[in-house]
């Protein structure tokens, strides 16, 4: 029989990833085969060997042994968040599987720390250009790309708000901004009309030239930035260079934390934030857990909360 504790873990695990919009057809019966895989050879969690042994049981295509380790990945990936014991399979023990590279989470200080080394460039409007465009990704989790194309008429100060025109998916979308937000976008469109009062661009945010940012010239500016924060990568890790892309991924982290935490429906509140974000399906958002430990851990106890209330 198997062990009842490892697959209530699986069938916690599958209530989380269904929680967040997944469908995962054809999805229970390979978990459950590798729960009882567990079983039989006498483990109670999750091995690096084991999920290895498990995947490459069967005589199959690389492909099929990179999907079984994905999907034991994924398990113990959960697990791990309430069963220290458990071992996560790296994410290159079979390379032709399609891995995908965890976005950097950017702490507080982080955030300031860029934003200290955004003025601190020259000359002062290419400063206050890059600076205002990292709060308005950091406070809306708006794509970079979205922001250097936006229009002054995009932008109501007035009202607060900012609309983005057929974006990625053809999708557009109105977002709301803080009063903290619309007061530093006024600021900027102060100092930006005082250099260029006879605008050459219908962009809100231009370079010191007075023509509209560039997202080539964003991500250069950026690299820059990076290194003076000292936030590049270790010589020889693996891990990417933090982008301006990555606010987007910490903005809807930051977002699912403040829910879990306050005890609210995230189930319910998940459509809202795929719209914030511009996404076409919530689902998108299940990835953030395998990311960010405490997201995951966060998650994974309300799910066994719940299950437990239950049973």
């Amino acid at each position: 029989m198997t062990n009842p504790t490892m697959q209530h873990a699986a069938e916690d695990y599958l209530v989380l990833r269904r929680f967040f919009g997944y469908r995962l057809g054809g999805y229970d019966g390979p978990l459950a085969d590798f729960v009882s895989y567990l079983d039989r050879t006498g483990l109670d969690t999750v091995t690096v060997e084991s999920a290895l042994a498990w995947a490459i049981e069967p005589a199959a295509s690389p492909l099929r042994h990179a999907q079984r380790l994905s999907v034991a990945r994924g398990f113990a990936t959960y697990l791990h968040a309430l069963d220290p014991r458990c071992e996560v399979p790296p994410r290159d023990l079979l390379p032709e599987g399609r891995r995908r590279v965890p976005p950097h989470i950017y702490s507080q200080d982080e955030i300031a720390e860029l934003m200290v080394q955004s003025r601190r460039l020259r000359p002062a409007l290419g400063a206050a250009t890059i600076e205002t465009v990292i709060g308005l990704l950091v406070v809306t989790g708006m794509r970079s790309g979205e922001a250097v194309r936006l229009n002054r008429g995009d932008i109501d100060l007035a009202v607060g708000r900012v609309r983005i025109i057929k974006t990625k998916f053809n999708k557009s979308r109105e977002l709301a901004l803080h009063p903290t937000a619309v007061e530093a976008l006024k600021g900027y469109a102060r100092l930006r009309d005082c250099y260029w009062p006879r605008a050459t661009t219908t962009g809100f945010f231009v370079s010191s030239t007075g023509r509209r940012l560039s997202q080539s010239s964003l991500e250069h500016t950026f690299v820059e930035l990076v290194r003076r924060a000292g936030l590049e990568p270790p010589a020889g890790s693996r891990a990417r260079r933090p982008r301006p892309h990555d606010f987007r991924h910490t903005y809807a982290v930051a977002t699912l934390i403040r829910w879990h935490r306050t005890g609210q429906d995230v189930q319910a509140l998940l459509p809202a934030l795929s719209a914030q974000l511009g996404h076409v399906d919530p689902a998108s958002t299940y990835w953030y857990l395998t990311a960010v430990p405490e997201l995951l851990a966060l998650a994974s106890e309300r799910v066994h909360a719940e299950r437990t209330v239950s049973r």
